[in-house]
């Protein structure tokens, strides 16, 4: 399973909001020039994950998006499924077409079982607190004197 380019701007512009803390608002403007994502893309994922209740927006001079729940409760995996679906490393796993073999019949069919369960396991084991906290450490040790 890849992370397509919208799922890593997606991702990006959360860590983003993250990093300014609970209840502060970041403008627009502002997160895609940090990030670096183009502001039209930025625009549409951020009405998406408004649209989901991952983030609010706020109108007015001190306006912008936040995170809608604390970044301790929203884990990558939440993101990602989000805009990518299930993290199903084949598409028999998930009930789509696959071979035409039955999970009985199918040697691999426990492997890529295998592989969703650890897919799961760390991007839901990383919520974006644990980045902001991994992102702060990396400054502090960065700083010499």
């Amino acid at each position: 399973m890849g992370i397509s380019q919208k799922c890593y701007y997606a991702i990006r512009a959360v860590h983003e909001l993250a990093r300014a803390g609970d209840g502060q608002a970041l403008k627009i403007g502002t997160i895609a020039e940090r990030q670096r994502i183009p502001l039209k893309f930025l625009e549409a994922i951020l009405n998406q994950l408004r649209q989901a209740g991952f983030v609010e927006s706020r109108r007015g001079n001190e306006g912008g998006y936040l995170l809608a729940r604390p970044a301790e409760r929203l884990s990558v995996g939440d993101i990602i499924r989000f805009i990518e679906g299930p993290l199903t490393p084949a598409t028999c796993v998930e009930g789509h077409r696959g071979c035409g073999q039955s999970r009985a019949e199918c040697v691999f069919w426990p492997i890529w079982k295998e592989a969703e369960r650890a897919l799961a396991n760390v991007y839901d084991g990383v919520t974006f607190q644990d980045l902001v906290d991994r992102s702060r450490k990396e400054v502090a040790s960065n700083f010499v004197i």
